[in-house]
């Protein structure tokens, strides 16, 4: 079995990181670092360099993953509705244009129909 890692409060969570509404927030406050490390020279220790990259580069690796999912979703749910409304539109739109035709017919088949129907009788 894997043993639970302690939480380290110097890494930043999702919270700290993204609003609600996805929006960046701003970088985490330099105050939130402890004043033993916030004096140490950013390249003191390489190893800790390189740890602090692949981590950053692992996060943001993570999270563009949820951001691309998250946009696909909005964007699937954006195009639906857009679809479902132009799809509504043109089938009233055909329906419409169908009707009118079909009265159309209708109309000229009886005029034909009453003209042959006179011409067949004699006039009273």
């Amino acid at each position: 079995m894997s043993q639970a890692r302690p939480f380290d409060p110097n890494i930043p969570v999702l919270t700290e990181l993204f609003s609600d509404k996805g929006e960046a927030l701003a970088e985490p406050a330099a105050e939130s670092v402890p004043a033993d490390q916030a004096s140490a020279p950013a390249g003191a220790d390489p190893e800790w360099a390189a740890l602090e990259r692949r981590l950053s580069d692992r996060i943001v690796q993570q999270l563009q993953g949820s951001v691309d999912i998250m946009l696909e979703h909005r964007l699937r749910e954006s195009m639906e509705q857009v679809l479902r409304q132009a799809v509504g539109d043109i089938t009233a739109e055909l329906r419409r244009g169908l009707q009118d035709s079909i009265d159309a017919i209708v109309a000229r088949a009886v005029a034909q129909e009453l003209g042959a129907l006179q011409q067949r009788q004699p006039p009273p």
